[in-house]
């Protein structure tokens, strides 16, 4: 039902009416506004509007972008305007303060088309509303100013003095043209409500369109007040970026730009994990998604997820299955070591045969400084595999390998994973570094959470506590290293074990002219004109200065020498270069340490050089043995543990038994005390091997027979006499022959492990396996007791010994 009538009145006496373009504002009828106009054409406009009547009709451009726009670009329905004020700018522009009146009609536009600096002319007619009251029409103006005073009310942008002057006006038409100007509306949507001629036509489409606005407005009101209580005082610089994700939160994805949620999910697509991994990931991104931003929950998924992430599920090094130069790799960083080269050249060998081999689990096994860490480091260079290092020494947390559960604070994976994040690559060379210095507490047994690591038909499905999923650790090649094999059973049991020896003195004197001798070169800042170290210097170094199994006491050394002659090179300005020799050594290291022939050259009488092998390698091990007249007691010192006190009480038994074949008294025990001591008292000892050398040491005490100086034994005596096998033969040899010894005494069943001594030192050493106590004797002792030496004969040899004894002394005293 109409209540407005409309008909086309034609504008007197504007045949030529001037036509203002407007590209961001739809002006209505009995609407105030000023405009800023900088267009030529637009400015021709206005001055032909100044020129006549002041009358100007305003219509909006369908393209804000168009810089120049044609009559095909201009709405056809505009608001006939008047100008109240025109006001010229110093840079060119007008100002100019219009009225609208009254809505109109473009008919024709009467500009010249070539002319581009003519204003826009037109004909136009008025579009007249004659209105017609009605009920309807009333309730109209009463809904929609009800409804404009909680759109009011809402905005802050609109002053309350608008409602105010709404109230005074009577014309429908008039009160919707109000209305729709102080809307927040794009300009096409102005333009509709512009073109809509009838009053009441006009407040329906009103009323709706400022339900739809008052809905924002209270949803952008819920959202800003969400976002303040979300924020602090500290974080009011995010303001903008909370506010973003809040509407997101709101409103939904309406912004195509992807946003953190969407770039973690695209990320879950193309990290290549498990079917177990992404279904757990999604289910944490789901809850993320659900929760605020600043919840304390929402940052410890964040980091679950970061972390599932950052473990590398697909990525893989491309590994070098090339033998010959892996072999030119391994020979290049270090001397000798045949038998780990030849490992690891086996392992590429199978590499290329079989397309998915299990990696190799080795375990180094060595004294200090023989270079385990480094020959490390070889390996993945050799086989192309990224090195992590991950040290267990003083490790005692279960939790290192395996993480922490996710209901701790502060919760992490454990080292395994950690390490493989920062390599970002899933099939590592892996070092376990120093894997005999973990110990265990109540937290847990790290040892016991490595059992399913270095397991091959275990470790593909790898469970740390703090991802909660399977991890295969299969394609990682581990490796550990130890000085001892005071590791678990069951975590022995999964490795391959490479017993790496100490160096002879021809490896030492190569070590160090290939790599030691240009390393401190370089570190010193020394020149290779400048400093020159002869091959007997580095000789002399090795047997003087040093006594270990390894290189690095050597290097430490060869940087002292270096360091001075530096400082000589600085002092010395004329001095072009130094050559160090055998001779100056003392000058640069002080005064030698150690002797090469520390052994006495005079044959002792109750004096044994035993062998010993210590995490650092071999080591000689003095046995002194005296007999004094008493009540028959056992003495023993040098801070001797357990075991080597049982192989003393041992060795006396055995000679008890064999006391009159070897032509001793028999009631020694009772009538004799016998006292064993191993000097360097404050360092602990202890295990069976010395037992051959104390019951030497305590026959030729009571029989008063003289032991070979130059000749050095080990081996583990039974109660019958037998010598039993010992550990570390390759070590207690090298000991011997950096010691000068002649002849060393080995158990029998040692005798098949020689092939592993460097043929040099087998060429040297006088080695004689033995398997009785008796085979011993003759070689150890100057000649063999027997059961002929009766009491007296013995007390003889012993007033000899005494009298041996004071000679040298009294020559000793005369010397002096």
């Amino acid at each position: 039902m109409a209540t407005t009538k409309t008909t086309d009145i034609a504008i007197p006496g504007d045949a030529d009416l001037p036509v203002l373009p407007l590209r961001d504002v739809v002006v209505f009828p009995h609407m105030v506004i000023p405009l800023f106009v900088g267009r030529p054409r637009s400015i021709k406009a206005l001055e032909a509007a100044m020129n006549g009547r002041k009358s100007i009709l305003l219509a909006a451009q369908k393209d804000a972008t168009q810089e120049v726009p044609t009559p095909q670009d201009i709405y056809q329905i505009g608001t006939l305007a008047s100008i109240l004020q025109l006001l010229k700018m110093p840079d060119g522009t007008v100002k100019v303060l219009v009225e609208g009146e009254q809505r109109a009609r473009i008919v024709q536009f009467t500009h010249r088309q070539d002319d581009d600096e003519a204003g826009f002319t037109c004909v136009a007619e008025l579009v007249d509303e004659a209105h017609i009251p009605s009920r309807e029409t009333d309730v109209l103006v009463r809904a929609v100013t009800a409804e404009f005073e909680k759109y009011v009310k809402l905005s802050a942008k609109i002053p309350p003095e608008v409602v105010t002057a709404l109230g005074g006006l009577d014309n429908p038409g008039r009160i919707g043209d109000t209305v729709a100007a102080h809307l927040n509306l794009r300009n096409e949507a102005k333009q509709k409500i512009l073109e809509l001629l009838g009053a009441e036509e006009r407040l329906e489409h009103i009323l709706g369109v400022m339900d739809s606005e008052i809905d924002l407005l209270r949803v952008e009101k819920r959202i800003r007040a969400r976002v303040k209580n979300q924020m602090e005082k500290s974080q009011r610089e995010y303001y903008l970026n909370e506010q973003m994700k809040a509407i997101q939160k709101e409103l939904g994805d309406m912004d195509d730009a992807p946003n953190e949620v969407d770039e973690l999910a695209r990320k879950i697509a193309d990290s290549g994990m498990s079917e177990e991994a992404r279904g757990k990931a999604e289910g944490e991104l789901k809850k993320l998604k659900m929760m605020s931003p600043m919840s304390a929950e929402a940052s410890v998924v964040r980091n679950y997820i970061d972390w599932l992430l950052a473990a590398p599920w697909k990525k893989h090094s491309r590994i070098s299955k090339d033998l010959s130069k892996a072999q030119q790799i391994l020979d290049h960083d270090h001397y000798g070591l045949e038998k780990v080269k030849d490992r690891i050249v086996e392992y590429l060998a199978v590499q290329q045969r079989v397309k998915k081999s299990k990696a190799a689990i080795l375990c180094l096994v060595g004294p200090p400084g023989v270079g385990k860490t480094s020959l490390g480091r070889s390996i993945a260079r050799a086989t192309n595999r990224k090195f992590l290092r991950m040290a267990l020494g003083g490790v005692r947390d279960e939790a290192e390998i395996r993480g922490h559960r996710r209901t701790y604070i502060g919760s992490m994976p454990g080292k395994i994973i950690q390490n493989l994040a920062k390599g970002k690559t899933r099939n590592p060379l892996f070092m376990l570094d120093e894997v005999d210095k973990m110990s265990m507490d109540f937290r847990g047994d790290p040892s016991s959470a490595l059992l399913e690591v270095l397991d091959p038909e275990q470790n593909h499905t790898f469970g740390d506590h703090y991802l909660e999923v399977d991890y295969d650790l299969s394609d990682i090649m581990f490796v550990a290293t130890a000085n001892t094999l005071n590791i678990p059973s069951p975590l022995l049991d999964r490795m391959e074990v490479i017993r790496i020896s100490g160096y002879t003195e021809e490896e030492k004197c190569e070590i160090a002219t290939r790599y030691l001798l240009p390393k401190q070169r370089a570190n010193n800042g020394l020149k290779e004109s400048e400093v020159s170290l002869s091959e007997a210097a580095i000789k002399e170094i090795i047997a003087s200065w040093t006594r270990e199994a390894g290189v690095r006491s050597l290097e430490r050394e060869i940087a002292k020498i270096f360091r001075k002659v530096v400082k000589a090179l600085l002092l010395n300005k004329k001095m072009r270069k130094v050559a160090v020799s055998p001779n100056r050594l003392e000058k640069y290291l002080g005064v030698k340490p150690y002797h090469r022939n520390s052994i006495k050259q005079q044959n002792k009488v109750g004096q044994v050089t035993g062998l010993a092998w210590t995490e650092a390698g071999g080591e000689l091990l003095t046995i002194e043995t005296v007999v004094m007249p008493g009540k028959g007691k056992h003495l023993y010192t040098g801070k001797l543990g357990n075991v080597m006190q049982e192989s003393i009480t041992a060795a006396i038994s055995v000679v008890r038994s064999h006391s009159v074949q070897w032509g001793i008294n028999a009631e020694f025990h009772q009538k004799q005390d016998v006292h064993v001591h191993v000097p360097e008292g404050a360092t602990p000892k202890d295990g069976p091997s010395a037992g051959v050398g104390m019951c030497i040491a305590i026959i030729s005490a009571l029989t008063g027979i003289p032991v070979w100086s130059n000749v050095a034994m080990t081996g583990e005596i039974t109660l019958r006499g037998e010598v039993l096998k010992i550990g570390g033969l390759k070590e207690k040899l090298l000991a011997a022959h950096r010691a000068g010894l002649k002849t060393v005494l080995i158990p029998q069943e040692n005798a098949g492990e020689l092939q592993e001594v460097p043929q040099k030192i087998r060429r040297e050493l006088d080695i004689k396996p033995v398997k009785w106590i008796d085979e011993a004797i003759e070689w150890a002792l100057e000649s063999a007791p027997t059961a002929a030496m009766a009491a007296p004969e013995a007390e003889k040899a012993h007033a000899k010994n005494r009298r041996e004894k004071k000679r040298e002394s009294d020559a000793n005293v005369t010397a002096h």
